[in-house]
């Protein structure tokens, strides 16, 4: 696995894909971002690898809200950066700090007008890829599957737009590995009865149809795949993206344009189903936690409620986070946090 921690800055990024948008000679060719799944029999073994959890509920705090989500716990992580496959030849950090905004307000023609996901890629264009290579117990060619198709999952949980206009999350569900501990009980609750343990925008990105809907059909992105061997020579893929969704009100003619940003780190294990019980294709979730701006404070809806009203103000006392900020890991985005904090976002 490559372990170049190089880096450019996010102007670089942005040329780049302002220049492969426009055709520029020697521009790379974006790589499809679907693919194969994993086709590994089902084995028999002791037990599939354990899954903790731990609640951290947020409470109410500034006029613009910035939700914690549910934080599941693991043993620290040492995860060595990989170029991206689609900009690997550029070899640059995953981080990608917020870019300065461009002047004006949202519209419906430019829902993301004045925020640094406008110069953004949209889709799954915005989510860098690692090289593959062979690790754990798969080859180059499975590793370069199991990529596919936790990107997949990722556009399956938070890009398709049945699923944003709060519909059950089918295809992304049926990746997941329901053997695995805990996993049933949390997909039986989280639709009907949300919590916030059991709440399905840990994962999947939802709105009520009755309250919010797209305004267009773009979803901006920005973040990245990364992987490393994991127990039982598993591959573990680390998947931290930001997604901006640009929303209106479902009923009537407004045109006041919200936006809901919201940042997710998940760690998927493709497991040897020599050693793990496990279904093709699928994989068991090692941690996954949500930091989400605009999408509802101490929010149990099972959907995100955007504040259409309100704009970024005075933190009366609570922390401010830029949620368009990417050069902080999530380790220490939450690191140190009131568990039932609630921040206040600097802009949305």
């Amino acid at each position: 696995m490559d372990t170049d921690g190089s880096s450019i800055p996010d102007e670089e990024w942005e040329r780049f894909l302002r220049e492969a948008e426009a055709g520029t000679p020697g521009a790379p060719e974006e790589p499809s971002a679907r693919a194969r799944m994993v086709t590994q029999r089902l084995r028999e073994e002791t037990g599939p690898p354990p899954g903790w959890r731990t609640h951290q509920p947020p409470r109410r705090r500034g006029r613009v809200r910035y939700v914690v989500g549910l934080v599941v716990v693991v043993a620290l992580l040492v995860v060595a950066l990989v170029p991206g496959r689609a900009a690997g030849w550029l070899g640059f950090h995953g981080g990608g700090g917020a870019t300065a905004a461009t002047p004006g307000a949202a519209t419906l023609d430019d829902p993301f007008k004045g925020s640094p996901a406008e110069h953004w890629a949209a889709g799954t264009a915005g989510i860098r890829m690692p090289s593959a290579r062979a690790t754990g117990w798969m080859s180059e060619k499975q590793v370069s599957d199991a990529l596919d198709s936790s990107l997949a999952f990722l556009s399956d949980a938070g890009l398709d737009p049945a699923v944003l206009r709060g519909e059950r999350p089918a295809k992304a569900i049926a990746a997941l590995n329901t053997k695995q501990p805990g996993i049933s009980d949390y997909l039986a609750n989280a639709f009907d009865s949300p919590t916030r343990e059991d709440d399905p925008l840990l994962l999947f990105s939802r709105f009520d149809p009755s309250y919010a809907r797209l305004a267009g059909d773009v979803v901006k992105t920005r973040g990245e795949l990364r992987y490393r061997e994991g127990e039982r020579g598993a591959v573990e893929i680390t998947a931290d993206v930001t997604f901006v969704y640009a929303v209106v009100r479902a009923a009537g003619d407004s045109d006041a344009v919200a936006r809901t940003i919201a940042r997710r780190e998940i760690v998927m294990s493709w497991d040897d189903p020599d050693k793990v019980i496990t279904a093709p294709g699928t994989f068991s979730l090692t941690s996954y936690r949500l930091d989400a701006a605009n999408g509802g404070c101490e929010n149990t809806t099972g959907y995100f409620r955007p504040d259409f009203e309100k704009e970024p103000g005075p933190s009366d006392g609570a922390a401010e986070v830029d949620p368009y900020e990417r050069d902080t890991s999530m380790d220490e985005r939450m690191n140190g946090r009131d568990a039932s904090d609630c921040d206040t976002a600097t802009r949305t």
